[in-house]
């Protein structure tokens, strides 16, 4: 079995200003997700927030502590954040197993020790997508079904971001300490998400984009209001998301992404707004 991981420092509005493309997408885009066979991880300084992902296919894959956490264990401060994208999984948490279907997301609350993913066929895996994040408080571990979840229709098709937007992890479905999580897909037809956009300097965000076909994109924008940035986007990329910065993008096709936050509070709808035709 193989865990790999990343550290990203936090670079400042003023920094980001000055970079190029390449050196933009080497601070906030995420690659080489949903991997077979390995974990890969992302620790990026902005809220102590983990990217990740576990793809089983030929063994099990167990969560293993990694150097940059200094922690005998990966949740003995942590909280972390599970959904599945893929086939039928398993993700079993200190001998407890939970089956997670395609688009369902497990909660694992602080102190769990052993956590172990595997998919249910080889030949159909399972495909984990993880965040997490500091924990002050042990909550209970839960599974969210599809049919657990709060639903929210937003936008419209005059605007072009007619979208659902599914509530995961979220305080009002889940105790949890600063983790949120949810889903966002976007009708057949509509490309933009997330616009108008809004910052909200309490918290950080990622943006993890999926069912992006092979031969389409998304362009993430980012920066702050009057000084934006763009970075395109793949299938399974994720983009890290500071808190000054804006985070919205337009597809190609339509698509799905995940988003997670963390921070300074749990309020859902604690944004700034910037109005759309003051962006810059």
């Amino acid at each position: 079995m193989k865990t790999n991981y990343e550290v990203r420092y936090a670079a400042s509005p003023e920094d980001v200003k000055s970079y190029d493309t390449n050196k933009l997408r080497d601070n906030f885009l995420i690659k080489d997700l949903m991997t077979p066979d390995v974990i890969n991880f992302v620790y990026s300084h902005y809220d102590r927030y983990i990217v990740g992902s576990a793809v089983p296919v030929t063994t099990p894959l167990k969560l293993e502590s990694i150097d940059v956490l200094k922690a005998s264990y990966f949740l003995e401060r942590r909280e972390l954040g599970i959904i599945n994208i893929g086939n039928k999984g398993i993700v079993t948490v200190d001998g407890v197993e939970y089956v997670l279907a395609h688009k369902e997301a497990l909660y694992v609350g602080k102190g769990s020790k052993v956590v172990v993913f595997s998919s249910s066929s080889k030949d159909e895996p399972a495909k984990f997508y993880l965040n997490s994040t500091p924990a002050h408080k042990s909550y209970p571990n839960k599974k969210i079904g599809i049919n657990d979840v709060e639903t929210i229709e937003l936008g419209s098709e005059q605007t072009s971001n007619a979208r659902t937007l599914r509530k995961y992890i979220v305080n009002s479905v889940v105790d949890v300490c600063q983790l949120q999580m949810g889903m966002t897909t976007l009708k057949t037809g509509n490309s933009w998400n997330t616009m108008p956009a809004h910052v909200h300097d309490r918290r950080m965000e990622v943006y993890f984009y999926f069912e992006v076909p092979e031969d389409q994109a998304v362009c993430h924008f980012m920066g702050q209001p009057q000084e934006t940035r763009h970075i395109w986007m793949a299938n399974n990329e994720a983009v890290i998301s500071p808190p000054w910065s804006i985070h919205s993008g337009s597809g190609t096709s339509s698509y799905t992404f995940i988003w997670g936050m963390a921070g300074e509070n749990l309020d859902y709808g604690d944004m700034d707004h910037c109005k759309i035709n003051e962006l810059r």
